[in-house]
């Protein structure tokens, strides 16, 4: 596992290119989120899957470990993949933005959601592992997956909870992001949240087997 880096103050100008096309996630530059992250985090899971998973970005655990969801949100993840009957090896999971995003709070890196400009300029890699897995089903977990997905800074998770919209030749369902059922203020709520999730992930299961 890598030690995180400290934090730092921007580089030399030119070291983020937004027009840039790198071949590896480790080279890329496309914003500032590089400089301060420990290292990309790719999708992972099941190539060619039915579903894929989106979420918003790594958190700390996986920026150290580097691989989505296997921090507390990705605990519950699994939990509801099982309580929908969908075993997370049979799917693909990412993240819309490949690099955590944090500030520091004591001793601890907390999370920071990302900005627009960061979403687009990982829309790159977005793009290109929805084309390299083809899913029949894609699962925006949270407010910024969805907006990356739609390509709409201004969609509303509300607006589209666990109904099917049709964006550029896919199906995309929308639910909360496993850290809400996590973190929501009272037990109830998260108790709503964590069944939202798992009707959401049923949706999906029976959209993607053509049912």
């Amino acid at each position: 596992m890598k030690k995180p880096k400290p934090p730092s103050p921007a580089g030399p100008p030119g070291e983020t290119d937004p027009s840039q096309q790198p071949e590896s996630l480790d080279a890329c530059r496309r914003c500032d989120l590089w400089r301060r992250a420990t290292q990309a985090v790719p999708g992972e899971g099941k190539r060619r899957a039915r579903i894929m998973l989106v979420g918003e970005q790594p958190g700390d655990g996986e920026d150290l470990a580097g691989k989505p969801f296997v921090g507390p949100a990705g605990k519950l993840l699994d939990r509801a993949l099982a309580d929908a009957g969908i075993s997370r090896d049979d799917v693909f999971i990412t993240n819309a933005v490949k690099h955590f995003k944090w500030e520091l709070r004591g001793k601890r890196r907390l999370h920071k959601t990302p900005g627009q400009r960061e979403v687009q300029a990982c829309m790159y890699w977005l793009e290109r592992e929805l084309e390299q897995e083809q899913p029949a089903v894609v699962v925006a977990l949270g407010a910024t997956a969805l907006k990356a997905l739609l390509d709409d800074a201004h969609a509303r998770l509300q607006e589209h909870f666990n109904k099917v919209t049709r964006h550029a030749g896919r199906t995309v369902l929308a639910t909360w992001h496993p850290s809400y059922a996590l973190r929501a203020p009272d037990t109830a709520t998260r108790e709503r949240a964590y069944a939202d999730i798992v009707a959401a992930l049923k949706h999906a299961r029976t959209l993607a087997s053509g049912k």
